[in-house]
């Protein structure tokens, strides 16, 4: 009974101390160079973007200087940040990095050392986003601890993954989470002293400001003042809050598509999509309306063949959704690594039938690499409908526009009736890594690490103002003044119907 009483002592101990586990706790720099192989060969084994957007030289480079690096490391959050870093430099969107649960427990609760006020990046400088706080709204950010803000953003964006060598969707990233962004890369902070330029006045002054809890920091982010203009970002939308039409005059029209999330084929949702599709454009053709804004910019992705269909009425040539695709390994590698609740002896037998699937999907070896075949879905040849739009198109894209969201803005993007306005999106024109989604965990730091194996080629047109390794450049760039950041108005929107009017 002793032993009984003894050994249950010791279990609870233990989950005691798990749940307590800081990400400011020492860890083993033995463990750090046991999980960074693993790591890499990941990476190397089932990762088809790893080349995507760096040469091989590249990345080892990259891995021979974290090798490097370990050697001046020694607590979690190091290695957190070592494999965050080493996750955003190849270039994805869909890659990510997260810590279990009970360490983002942990930091969850934590009761102090965070930044206290939310923050928006308007016009490349970073300002206050808040309006009952210690600082005014609007207020410019000089430096935070002595460091400049542009220094200590781009230290911050790696958290935030994109496309290529994209920048403007990380400015999303870290307007939303500037507290956590800063506390993970440079700790928990009794006060921060900042250096600011208040609204309307040339020279700088130093504040000092107490830090807050976790908790605080997004409470007030919740009830930061840009709130009314761009939810939208964050809000979780419902069925008829993801699309909609709306005349504006007699001879143009706004369809807006906030999300492709609508299921596929045999979703009701779809349905219900394709059949709002049909009907807007029979009414545009009908009412012979000559201008269209597409406003994309909120639009993080969703479902196919949502995206596809929405193109087939706007589009003027055959298309299909991309011109090439392949993963990189033929059976699933590394399964012992695999992020499933499935006991690892039995794991080959349970894999067995996605290996079967993803080798129908993927049949042809090149070079060891494995690529569709034109039997697949993706490769079917689409037409425009027979109601498709060929007035004037005007694209409003930004740094949300993603994934499927992408796919669709950079192949309306590269038809010669289209304008694109606004901002550089995050998802990539050319391809991007997406589709396949796998996760895989070290095994020492227990860090979860995920990402999609599928490496596309979209079907777009060349662009003489695109940048390769980048999301969709627009053809007239407008971000939102800081007059209408104060006012909470539509700067691109605005910008568009005044172009419409001059035209």
């Amino acid at each position: 009974m002793k032993i009984k009483r003894l050994i249950i002592f010791f279990l609870v101990l233990l989950q005691i101390s798990g749940f307590g586990q800081s990400i400011d706790d020492s860890f083993s720099q033995k463990k750090m160079k046991k999980d960074l192989a693993v790591f890499k060969e990941i990476r190397q084994k089932v990762n088809s973007g790893l080349y995507k957007y760096r040469t091989k030289e590249q990345i080892d480079s990259t891995y021979n200087w974290a090798e490097e690096k370990i050697n001046s490391l020694s607590t979690y959050r190091d290695f957190f940040n070592l494999i965050a870093k080493l996750t955003d430099y190849e270039g994805s969107l869909h890659n990510e990095t997260n810590m279990p649960h009970k360490r983002w427990q942990k930091v969850r609760k934590e009761e102090n050392g965070y930044f206290p006020l939310p923050v928006k990046c308007i016009q490349d400088k970073w300002i206050i986003n808040y309006a009952d706080g210690p600082i005014p709204l609007g207020t410019e950010l000089v430096e935070i601890n002595d460091t400049p803000i542009a220094e200590l953003v781009a230290k911050l964006d790696m958290y935030y993954t994109t496309d290529g060598n994209n920048l403007s969707g990380k400015k999303l990233g870290v307007s939303t989470h500037f507290a956590r962004y800063y506390r993970l890369a440079f700790g928990l902070q009794d006060s921060f002293r900042i250096r600011l330029k208040r609204k309307g006045q040339k020279a700088s002054e130093e504040v000092v400001l107490k830090s807050v809890s976790y908790a605080k920091y997004y409470e007030r982010f919740n009830q930061r003042h840009s709130r009314p203009f761009d939810q939208i970002n964050y809000a979780k939308l419902d069925d008829d809050q993801k699309y909609s039409f709306k005349r504006i005059d007699s001879v143009s029209g706004l369809l807006s598509i906030h999300s492709f999330g609508m299921g596929n084929e045999s979703t009701k949702e779809h349905k219900a999509y394709a059949k709002f599709l049909d009907s807007i454009f029979t009414s545009i053709q009908s009412n012979q309306l000559k201008n269209l804004i597409v406003d994309v910019r909120y639009n993080g992705g969703g479902d196919d063949p949502n995206d596809l269909i929405t193109y087939s009425y706007l589009s003027q040539r055959e298309f299909q959704e991309n011109k090439q695709a392949w993963i990189a390994f033929k059976k699933i590698p590394l399964i012992r690594y695999y992020n499933i609740n499935i006991p690892k002896f039995i794991r080959p037998l349970v894999v067995g039938k996605y290996n079967r699937k993803l080798q129908e999907i993927f049949p042809l070896e090149k070079n060891g690499k494995y690529f569709q075949d034109s039997n697949s879905k993706d490769h079917t040849i689409r037409y425009p409908s027979d109601k498709a739009f060929n007035g004037k198109v005007y694209l409003l894209i930004g740094p949300a526009v993603a994934s499927a969201g992408s796919l669709f803005a950079a192949m309306l993007a590269g038809n010669e009736n289209t304008t694109v306005i606004g901002e550089e999106s995050a998802g990539g024109y050319y391809g991007h890594n997406g589709h396949t989604s796998m996760e895989y965990k070290l095994p020492e730091s227990k860090l979860v690490t995920q990402f999609s194996i599928v490496n596309l080629t979209q079907d777009v047109a060349e662009r003489p103002n695109q940048i390769d390794a980048r999301g969709i450049i627009p053809d007239i760039e407008v971000e939102q003044s800081y007059q209408d950041f104060l006012s909470n108005q539509d700067t691109q929107l605005n910008f568009t119907l005044d172009l419409i009017r001059k035209e």
